[in-house]
């Protein structure tokens, strides 16, 4: 959190938060801290993909259990959540409250895993076009 906050206090032009998997809900914390510091308006959006469940994200070694629960309130800038249908590490349902206590719109990516290295994806061209768009709309 500290890292992303410093980078957003120090950034030149408006900044765009992006986050894969536990990164989704790490952008849920640090919005937080970045209000509470007068910095939210410095983020132009967040671009959220994957996020993780948060009992699985509690799972991870070296992670540590004040990371759950994740907060519930809406984001102050605008972002976007793409979710997977059949990801074990959060299911579409769980993605789609996150995003709407978050404030995200979501995208559904269809059947993609976790849309990660694991789930065979290497470069993501999808990705980069629904990114695209995102930031044409900020």
């Amino acid at each position: 959190m500290a890292r992303i906050a410093a980078a957003v206090a120090t950034a030149e032009r408006p900044a765009v938060l992006i986050a894969h998997s536990v990164g989704a809900a790490l952008v849920a914390h640090t919005a937080q801290a970045l209000v509470a510091r007068g910095l939210a308006e410095k983020v132009a959006g967040a671009f959220l993909v994957a996020p993780t469940k948060e009992e699985n994200a509690i799972a991870h070694a070296g992670l540590d259990p004040a990371f759950a629960p994740y907060p519930r309130d809406p984001l102050p800038f605008p972002s976007l959540l793409v979710a997977s249908r059949d990801d074990a590490l959060c299911d579409f349902d769980t993605a789609g409250d996150y995003a709407l206590a978050w404030g995200s719109a979501l995208v559904d990516a269809g059947a993609q895993g976790h849309i990660n290295v694991a789930s065979g994806h290497g470069p993501w061209p999808e990705g980069l076009m629904r990114l695209a768009g995102f930031l044409a709309r900020l």
